[in-house]
């Protein structure tokens, strides 16, 4: 099991330092695949970087530590202190974009043995590797070439199979079909699905589409602005979601018949650099009140296995309903000027606030 104990990452730039992540707490269990969503900025790709160990200048670990269930060599625990003389044999990263991560002047079948794992018998390893693409979908001549002269699926099936040849335990892919056509996306994550069964291990996996979430992982963490907001299975974050931020990423996705007036999420996250006070949400959330504009919520179990930062988790239920019954498209386009109001007072959610806040107010 994966431990990340109150883990806060913090960039050094000219005009100062700002966290990326702020507090994550979080325990994954082995073999599954764990799935990160949250929108651009709110740290999602540096939490992957600290879990890989991957924090040089100007990252740093500034609080917390990783604590990844495994020793070394040695019989140390493995942390993220130590957790870079495991890459590629224990833990290896699928980063966005295959082209900027591949040597373009260096031929493939030299980039699977220029780390000690598989540089002591190159001829022995590359026979190995030849045979290992080849249940990815590649053919075995495509090691000989360079980057350049492989299609965009093929040079994502060849960081894949970087990152799985050693079979390490965990394996970080970091939007891994980013700029790739749906078809090949597909045979993306159809081929991840099928390494996570063989192997074992525990992929943690990024991604903006919570349609891909919704097919490949088990679990799920939704980050909003450096933070963890709900932790939970898959299956609840889309049935019952406890955190408004995470009712308004799983009620984006269109559903076949279904042609409900949808709204968009308001405003923008704020800035890292000055946080607001209390849920960092609450600007854009329709169920804020002053207790969240005051006191920060914490990542807590409201249900078993189900974890949610927010004050007024048992409330999101009842707001999803709210939201369920806004017009549908069908039913007004008859009347333009009548489906323009319908929609604008539907999407104001001012009944679900009503509903919501006649809970009581948790104690401070």
């Amino acid at each position: 099991m994966i431990k990340l104990d109150n883990v806060v990452a913090t960039y050094t730039t000219q005009r100062g330092h700002v966290n990326a992540v702020d507090g994550v707490d979080l325990e994954i269990p082995d073999s599954m695949i764990l799935g990160i969503a949250g929108e651009s900025g709110c740290g999602k790709s540096t939490l992957m970087k600290v879990i890989y160990g991957d924090t040089g200048f100007p990252l740093d670990l500034s609080a917390g530590s990783v604590n990844y269930g495994f020793d070394n060599d040695r019989g140390q625990p493995v942390t993220s202190k130590n957790i870079q003389k495991e890459w590629f044999k224990r833990i290896s990263y699928i980063p966005q974009s295959s082209m900027s991560s591949l040597n373009p002047v260096v031929r493939i079948r030299h980039q699977f043995t220029d780390y000690p794992a598989t540089s002591k018998n190159k001829a022995e390893t590359l026979e190995q590797v030849r045979t290992f693409i080849q249940k990815l979908g590649l053919p075995p001549e495509a090691i000989d070439a360079y980057p350049h002269q492989l299609s965009g699926g093929m040079r994502q099936r060849i960081m894949v199979a970087m990152a799985t040849f050693q079979q390490p335990e965990i394996i970080l892919a970091d939007e891994p079909t980013t700029a790739l056509d749906v078809v090949v996306q597909k045979d993306i994550l159809m081929l991840l699905m099928e390494l996570q069964k063989e192997m074992k291990n525990t992929i943690i996996f990024v991604s903006h589409d919570m349609g891909v979430h919704y097919q490949l992982t088990d679990r799920m963490m939704i980050m909003y602005a450096a933070k963890a907001v709900e932790y939970a299975d898959t299956a609840d974050i889309f049935r019952e979601p406890l955190h408004p931020y995470t009712l308004m990423l799983t009620n984006s996705l269109p559903t076949i018949g279904d042609d409900r007036a949808r709204a968009g999420l308001p405003g923008s996250p704020p800035s890292l650099w000055e946080p607001p006070v209390g849920c960092r949400f609450a600007p854009r959330c329709p169920l804020a009140t002053d207790l969240c504009r005051t006191v920060e919520p914490q990542l807590a179990q409201h249900r078993p296995g189900r974890f949610s930062a927010c004050h007024y988790a048992e409330s999101v239920p009842q707001l999803k309903e709210t939201i369920g019954h806004a017009p549908r498209l069908s039913d007004v386009a008859k009347d333009p000027a009548k489906l323009f109001a319908d929609v604008e007072s539907a999407l104001k959610l001012d009944e679900a606030l009503e509903l919501a806040t006649k809970v009581e107010e948790p104690a401070r």
